[in-house]
């Protein structure tokens, strides 16, 4: 078991991960009966206020905490206990997170920050929301720093071996949150802050989109990856078997890296100040994050058959029942993975110059969101949840929490089924995003947003109201496991941290040269990005005032 102040730490994570995740499917509920014109919110709450607080807590804050508890939890696992140092920094990053997160959201609630998850300029909140946003980064930093010193000190005293698994896969995620965070920092602290505190009068509105956008899409990545670490590392554990391959697991993190940055264009493929050759090459440097989707994808279910035809399976498919289907940590990964074919081709479309123009600002993108972070992502941090806390709080996982477990993740599956069916429906007939409810004084083409079985948003709602109840469940079980349940008495029935076993005998050493992969990954930022961004600057417009339009 892993030391008590790293538990701490990780705990601490966990805790105000969910205290966001509470607030935040909240805010969803509401937002899907606004949308079907059946409530009416108070005149002191908005819905922009509710659609905002959605977004920055579940999108950001959530995961976040959430992600560096497991990646805490994971590193001081499998390379040991952290330093002195490597503690001071990690909480010095908690805690400064916490409070730009704190900050952030007292804005959100009191009105002064309507600027939904994305903040596009000219839309303007108070200048201390973008503070806060500025603090919840730092902290991120100084926690990332602070577990890249515990890889760097345990490889000095490790020269020449491999890093394990977990420990790689934690060090190309970090560095990639490090690098992608560059973009959010500059808008935010030379343009957002200068103008919301008056320092400034105007702000050029594509560079900061732009800026937003180079971060904004590796973000999705910094999301996706630790749920690749549970389905590379943890799940072949849970099943019993090895990982599949540990070179393909490795080079899959680095094309993660390489792949993810210079593609943030393609969610301005319909703004005119972008000139579109740069579209054109981001578009395709995008299709190439395809490469390790594929790869993880064949990792996976190979991994699965060997397990299954290892305990006996036979015939095609015969594996699939030897498979551990009343295992809640298996099937709720096994599901993740499911939903995620249907997300990715999604953002195949969503990525393509053509079909872009027909869903760009419609609910396609918002169900797209859903059925890649609020599935894949969100059940493998459910499934990890289920093992994690009792791991690092020393209690049992009853059979009756993991009962209430496979309710849990059924009800998530159905809700996120019905509700993002019905976005991605409602998106192809032309519902819009971003808005509240608008009937459109009942034109036509408006009225067949409401006339569907599935393209409904009485569909809509009643997925959303399936996932709050999912939520509010998840949020018990967590509760018991935190503080509830019976503590284990003897450590060796203490749950395990499940750690696959992984054969670096045929991996190569170049892989674990980060110099050689940070260089090109600058790289190709450079080569997508100097260009359109000097221009941006260069022949920037006048540049826009302010707007508050709620």
């Amino acid at each position: 078991m892993i030391a008590v102040k790293d538990r701490k730490l990780a705990l601490w994570n966990i805790g105000i991960a969910y205290i966001a995740f509470i607030i935040g499917t909240f805010c969803g509920l509401l937002q899907v009966f606004v949308r079907n014109d059946s409530l009416q919110l108070p005149k002191f709450l908005d819905y922009y206020q509710i659609l905002t607080a959605h977004g920055v807590l579940l999108a950001l804050i959530f995961t976040a905490f959430f992600i560096f508890a497991f990646l805490i939890a994971g590193m001081s696992k499998t390379l040991g206990s952290f330093g002195p140092k490597v503690s001071l920094f990690a909480w010095i990053g908690l805690w400064t997170t916490a409070i730009g997160t704190t900050m952030a959201t007292v804005m959100i609630i009191s009105g002064k920050a309507s600027v939904l998850y994305t903040f596009y300029a000219p839309l303007k909140a108070s200048g201390w929301y973008y503070l806060g946003l500025a603090l919840f980064i730092i902290g991120t930093w100084f926690t990332s720093f602070a577990l890249l010193g515990h890889f760097v000190a345990w490889k000095k005293k490790n020269k020449g071996q491999f890093s394990p698994l977990f420990a790689y896969m934690t060090t190309a995620t970090l560095l990639l949150w490090i690098i992608a965070c560059l973009g959010v920092v500059a808008t935010v602290v030379f343009q957002y802050l200068p103008w919301a505190f008056g320092l400034t009068d105007t702000i050029n509105v594509e560079l900061s989109r732009s800026l937003f956008w180079y971060f904004g899409h590796p973000l999705v990545y910094f999301w996706l990856l630790p749920a690749y670490m549970a389905w590379y590392v943890v799940m072949p554990k849970i099943i019993g078997t090895k990982v599949f391959s540990d070179s393909l697991a490795r080079f899959s993190f680095i094309l993660f890296i390489l792949f993810s940055f210079p593609v943030g264009f393609h969610h301005q493929l319909t703004e005119p100040g972008i000139d579109s050759f740069w579209k054109f090459l981001q578009v395709v440097l995008t299709f190439m994050v395809i490469i390790p989707t594929l790869m993880t994808a064949f990792s996976m279910f190979a991994t699965f058959e060997i397990s299954g035809r290892n305990k006996g399976g036979t015939g095609l498919f015969g594996w699939l029942r030897k498979l551990p289907w009343k295992d809640v940590r298996f099937s709720s990964l096994f599901i993740a993975m499911l939903f995620f074919i249907p997300g990715g081709a999604g953002g195949i479309i969503n990525a393509s110059f053509q079909l872009n123009e027909l869903v760009h600002n419609t609910l396609w993108v918002v169900g797209h969101f859903h059925i890649t972070v609020g599935t894949p992502v969100a059940m493998t941090f459910m499934s990890v949840t289920f093992w994690l806390i009792p791991y690092l709080t020393g209690r049992e996982f009853p059979k009756h929490l993991q009962k209430l477990a496979h309710i849990q993740i059924g009800t998530w599956a159905i809700g996120m089924l019905l509700m993002s069916t019905a976005q991605h429906l409602l998106g192809l007939l032309g519902a819009p995003r971003r808005t509240a409810y608008a009937g459109y004084n009942g034109n036509e083409s408006a009225a067949e947003w409401f006339q569907g079985i599935l393209s409904n948003h009485v569909t809509m709602a009643i997925g959303g109201t399936i996932l709050f109840f999912s939520a509010m469940l998840l949020v018990y079980i967590v509760a018991n496991l935190m503080f509830v349940a019976p503590k284990v008495q003897d450590e060796k029935d203490l749950v395990e941290f499940p750690i696959a076993e992984s054969d670096t005998s045929h991996t190569a050493k170049f892989l674990e040269n980060w110099g050689i992969w940070v260089g090109i990954a600058v790289a190709l930022i450079v080569m997508a990005y100097a260009l359109p961004l000097y221009d941006m600057i260069q022949n920037a417009p006048p540049g826009s005032r302010g707007f508050i339009t709620w």
